[in-house]
C-alpha cells in the first residue's frame, strides 16, 4: 500500500523513516530545504532567483516559522527531513534528524525544488531508472561554471547526473522539460569535460554510477549549488538537508507543469 506524504513525515518525524527519500511519495513533489538566519534570507532568495536552474523555488518561509503551509498543512521543516547537516562559519558541524533544540527565532525555511519530483512522470513514461533501483540518489558534481552571485552567496554550479539508454533520451528530455520548477530538462549531456568533470566515477556528493555501454549521461542542475553558496558565504549558522534526505510535501508534481505553465 503506498502512503501519503503526510505518513512519511511522521514516520520521519516519529524517527521510524531513515536514509534516502527517492521513490517515497510518487506523485508528490520533495523538495531540498535551507534554513537560513533572516538578516542573510533576502540575498539567498535572490541568488536562487537568479540561477533557476538549480536553485528553483518552491516556498520561502517567514521568520521564525518552521511550517510551509503551500506544502503541507501538518508540516514541520525542524523534524519532518530524515537527516539535516548543521553548518557554523561555513564548516559543516554536526548532522542530525532533528533541529527542534536549535531553530531560533530569526531563521527562515527555503524549499528548492529537487530532481526526485520528475522520477514518477519518468517512471510513467516507461523510461528506467536505475539509481532508484540500486536504492542510491546517484552522483553529484561541482563543475567549472560560475553562478550568478547576489551578495555573499556565489560559487560554481553543482549537477546531478544519472544515465539513460540512447533510446530513452529523447523521452527523458521532453518529460522533464515539463517541469521547469524542479530543474527541468538536462544542461548538458555526453562528455562531463565540458562542464569541468575529469571523473565520474569520484562524485562530490552522492553514489558513483557506472555508465553502461548503451547508456549516455545527462546532466541537470542540483540544488545543492545553494549548498555551495552558503559554504561560501561563511554565515555563522545555516542548516540543509542531509544529501538525498528530502522534505516530501504534498503538493502533486502535476501542478507544478500548471503552474508553470497558468
Amino acid at each position: 500500500m503506498t502512503r501519503s506524504p503526510r505518513e512519511h513525515r511522521q514516520d520521519i518525524r516519529a524517527g521510524r523513516l531513515q536514509g534516502l527519500t527517492t521513490g517515497l511519495a510518487p506523485g508528490h513533489v520533495q523538495t531540498n530545504l535551507a534554513v537560513v538566519p533572516s538578516a542573510h534570507a533576502d540575498d539567498f532568495v535572490a541568488y536562487c532567483q537568479a540561477n533557476e536552474r538549480a536553485c528553483p523555488l518552491i516556498a520561502v518561509g517567514t521568520p521564525g516559522d518552521p511550517s510551509l503551509p503551500s506544502l503541507g498543512a501538518d508540516l514541520d521543516v525542524r523534524t519532518d527531513l530524515p537527516a539535516y547537516r548543521v553548518y557554523r562559519d561555513g564548516r559543516h558541524a554536526d548532522t542530525t534528524g532533528d533541529i527542534s533544540a536549535i531553530w531560533q527565532d530569526d531563521h527562515v525555511a527555503v524549499a528548492i525544488g529537487c530532481w526526485f519530483s520528475m522520477e514518477d512522470a519518468l517512471l510513467r513514461a516507461g523510461v528506467r531508472l536505475r539509481h532508484v533501483e540500486l536504492g542510491i540518489q546517484g552522483p553529484l558534481f561541482r563543475t567549472n561554471l560560475p553562478t550568478t552571485a547576489v551578495g555573499a552567496f556565489g560559487g560554481p554550479l553543482v549537477v546531478s547526473m544519472r544515465p539513460f539508454r540512447r533510446d530513452q533520451i529523447a523521452i527523458v528530455k521532453e518529460v522533464t522539460s515539463r517541469f521547469p520548477r524542479v530543474h527541468g530538462g538536462p544542461i548538458h549531456e555526453g562528455a562531463p569535460s565540458a562542464l569541468g568533470i575529469a571523473d565520474l566515477t569520484r562524485p562530490d556528493f552522492g553514489e558513483p554510477m557506472e555508465i553502461l555501454p548503451e547508456e549516455i549521461p545527462l546532466f541537470w542542475g542540483c540544488g545543492l549549488t545553494a549548498l555551495t553558496a552558503l559554504e561560501r558565504s561563511q554565515i555563522p549558522l545555516f542548516i540543509t538537508h542531509a544529501p538525498g534526505a528530502m522534505l516530501i510535501t504534498d503538493m502533486l508534481n502535476d501542478d507544478l507543469i500548471k503552474n508553470a505553465t497558468s
